[in-house]
């Protein structure tokens, strides 16, 4: 699935020996780019289901310091 114009880095990893827990590291352009991520119908989905798929979840929250991209 694609990323938002305003998501920069959606990461999922599992745990290893913790089959039902994820870690997530997220970052976004903005303010606005994370509330539309959230809004996202496959979002809004995933947020009411996750409890019956896994055990837990982790968000870690990235902000960019600085970087460099691929220009794609």
């Amino acid at each position: 699935m694609p990323l938002h114009g305003g998501t920069l880095i959606y990461a999922s990893h599992l745990v290893d020996g913790q089959p039902l827990q994820r870690i997530f590291y997220e970052l976004y352009r903005d303010e606005d780019a994370f509330h539309a991520h959230e809004a996202a119908p496959h979002t809004r989905r995933y947020l009411d289901e996750r409890e019956q798929y896994l055990a837990s979840t982790e968000v870690d929250w990235l902000i960019l310091q600085t970087g460099k991209g691929t220009g794609r």
